[in-house]
């Protein structure tokens, strides 16, 4: 796949990164020169100059593009330069945005009609992925998938698991009606696909996909406590801490933190927030 990316910041390099080890062809643009010299040793092309302008894009290669991804740290930038890559050939584009209230339905279908095809609003992801941090508190990483009805958790075996030493046959006890399955573990730096003769080792991550139905027992046999979470403090009054505020407070005790106290008095009214 060719994909263009416009900004060599934070979130540009690392998506150059992750992709360029995918064996993608990857061009990224950028204005500054130090900014593109960050990311040199990588497998990609590099175009100096505004993604902005027709000439660079057209240097970019960005007719023969199958995704054109803009993530500077200007809005601006990321929406004209998405409109125009889509207007000069490429077949999906995705710009990063900083206004919340281009999300809805309505401007979204707004954003699609002048070639923008997705929208990423970087709070948005962040408060998503704290919501899920605190849902599940016992694992070490877990991803959703079919709208959370599956998912897939990355847990570390500790000496106390019941796991530990025994084979994937012995674990499930030949039962086909469970909840939740092994399926790779990572030992030493390598990947095993487990079979039923492979055992669990001490310092194993294994990754198991589970159903919610699954999830309480795979706790308890992988030798995980589900910490039940009541009182939650979030500190910090930004957009992420109002988000993830207003998500976790029907579910959990949450108190807001807030050094600023115009702010404070400006959300009081929502939240239980203490000025400090």
């Amino acid at each position: 796949m060719k994909i263009v990316i416009a900004g060599a910041g934070e979130v540009g390099t690392h998506l150059a990164k992750m992709l360029s080890n995918e064996n993608h062809d990857i061009v990224v643009i950028d204005p500054e020169e130090k900014n593109l010299k960050g990311i040199d040793n990588l497998d990609l092309l590099t175009v100096l100059g505004s993604a902005t302008s027709f000439n660079i894009l057209k240097e970019a290669d960005i007719r023969r593009s199958d995704l054109f991804i803009a993530v500077t740290h200007s809005e601006d930038t990321n929406i004209t330069s998405a409109m125009l890559g889509k207007k000069l050939g490429a077949k999906k584009t995705i710009a990063r945005i900083d206004n919340k209230e281009y999300l809805f339905p309505s401007n979204k279908e707004y954003f699609e009609s002048v070639g923008i095809d997705h929208l990423i609003y970087p709070e948005n992801i962040a408060v998503r992925e704290l919501v899920n941090l605190v849902s599940q508190s016992g694992t070490t990483d877990f991803f959703d998938f079919s709208g959370g009805k599956l998912s897939l958790f990355v847990l570390k075996l500790e000496e106390n698991a019941p796991l530990v030493n025994k084979t994937l046959l012995q674990t499930t006890n030949g039962s086909a009606n469970l909840e939740y399955r092994a399926v790779a573990i990572t030992r030493n730096s390598q990947t095993i696909i487990p079979r039923g003769v492979d055992t669990f080792k001490v310092n194993d991550l294994i990754y198991v996909i589970s159903s919610q139905a699954g999830i309480k027992e795979l706790m308890e046999f992988s030798g995980k406590e589900q910490i039940h979470i009541k009182n939650i403090m979030v500190l910090g009054g930004s957009r992420i801490g109002i988000g993830a505020a207003n998500q976790l407070e029907n579910k959990f005790n949450v108190k807001l933190v807030e050094q600023n106290k115009e702010k404070c008095f400006k959300l009081a009214g929502i939240w239980n927030i203490t000025s400090n």
